[in-house]
């Protein structure tokens, strides 16, 4: 084994990659140290084998690796919700790409051994490659076997993540001092008012997750509400919940793919959180399939994460391969235009950005809340890795690096929108 200290620190090795430095304090098993001594936020390398997740897949992938499997330890801040921490790495550290006989120096001084890569955590994702065995990207056997990765966890443990709505979409805050609970009712509302929901009506909710939006419409608006799944632990939960509220005469929820819904002519579909999962080069089949299934003068809600632009890019592979296997994400410019060439009349859209990183910091303090509750029954590792995701988005659209966009759209019936000439869903 290369004696480190001798050689080139590791500290030393990563301030030739920060060359503007750290805003909190490194240090490393070998001694080494770097960043302000007074930093309230301590990053830690503890062990050989998280400096060679670091240097075997560079970048967000390789830390986030060695944080998961105990290796890099984060002081400072709560495993739950490391907002602050995030906040300083995303913001304020600038890594830059060392030259090749930089990157030659740094590996020869640290150990050639140390380019021997360990196997990663088992709670990652097999790599994009890799899944060609579950199917081709975006087919149905691939698509399952992505929601089933990240929505059937646990649902207690999305319950203490979430809290009583059970709501896993940007929620809606009518003011900066409302409750989680009352912006999700207020974002389920405003879908409804959206889709002028009235009793009588039938509403299809495709990749309805647990069943919120469907029971909302039923419960407040006396709407026949179908709401569809690819997880068999949201539809149980949905059900149920259903069944609890004394709604089964109006509400279901099934396991089943979008695709494969055969009732038609609804009078509205509501699609929230669902389009990220779709795939961009799926447009065109998904929103003919919507438009098909509406009525004439029927109406379309789609609420999705979209880019600030409209170039399309790969999303990270920390998301990738911990969060949402083969998720998809594009500018709202794009998808209204996919809508369009469907045949739907985009009436309206609106960014939610904001709203989104109020959700997630409600959503972390949850998690906070009842950290020892999901560890037991997670594991300390899945634990700390919803943590790190929920900091990490949040951190996100306070940056404008995501948005969230609603659009609302209808089936003309002729030329007739049957629409009002203004909103009435402001009131």
């Amino acid at each position: 084994m290369t004696t480190l200290a001798t050689q080139v620190s590791i500290a030393d090795a990563l301030t030739t990659v920060t060359p503007d430095g750290l805003p909190f304090r490194f240090t490393a098993y070998d001694g080494s140290a770097t960043g302000p001594v007074d930093s309230p936020i301590h990053m830690h390398l503890a062990t050989e084998r998280g400096l060679s997740y670091v240097l075997t897949a560079p970048g967000d992938l390789g830390l986030v690796r060695a944080y998961v499997m105990g290796d890099l330890e984060i002081t400072g801040v709560h495993p739950a919700n490391p907002y602050e921490f995030m906040r300083m790495m995303l913001n304020q550290v600038h890594f830059e790409r060392p030259t090749p006989a930089e990157a030659l120096r740094i590996v020869r001084g640290l150990g050639w051994s140390y380019l021997k890569p360990p196997p990663p955590p088992p709670q990652e994702h097999l790599p994009k490659w890799r899944r060609t065995f579950e199917g081709l990207r975006h087919s149905r056997t691939r698509d399952k076997a992505a929601i089933h990765h990240h929505y059937d966890v646990s649902n207690t443990f999305y319950e203490w993540i979430l809290g009583p709505s059970m709501t896993y979409t940007c929620a809606v805050y009518p003011s900066l001092d409302a409750s989680l609970e009352e912006a999700q009712y207020e974002k389920y509302d405003l879908v409804a008012r959206k889709l002028d929901l009235r009793s009588g009506m039938r509403l299809l909710d495709v990749g309805c997750g647990w069943g919120g939006m469907v029971r909302h419409a039923a419960r407040e608006y006396g709407v026949q509400a179908l709401g569809v799944t690819l997880s068999a632990e949201q539809a149980h939960w949905a059900n149920e919940a259903i069944k609890r509220e004394g709604l089964e005469d109006l509400a279901e929820v099934r396991f089943l793919d979008y695709r494969d819904v055969p009732e038609r002519d609804f009078d509205a579909i509501s699609s929230i959180g669902l389009t990220e999962h779709i795939g961009v080069r799926n447009y065109p089949s998904y929103f003919g399939f919507l438009l098909d299934r509406l009525k004439p003068g029927g109406r379309l809600l789609n609420h999705s994460i979209t880019r600030p632009d409209n170039h399309f890019r790969s999303t990270g592979a920390f998301i990738d391969r911990y969060i949402f296997p083969d998720g998809e994400l594009i500018g709202s410019g794009r998808i209204i235009a996919e809508a369009q060439d469907a045949g739907f009349e985009v009436r309206h859209s609106e960014n939610l950005r904001e709203h989104y990183a109020l959700t997630l910091g409600a959503w972390s303090d949850n998690l906070m809340s009842h950290w020892d509750e999901a560890v037991a029954e997670v594991g300390p590792a899945t634990a700390k890795i919803w943590g790190l995701y929920l900091a990490a988005c949040r951190v996100g659209f306070e940056r404008n690096n995501t948005q969230l966009h609603q659009f609302l759209a209808v089936k003309l019936d002729g030329t007739d929108a049957h629409f009002p000439l203004r909103p009435t869903w402001l009131s």
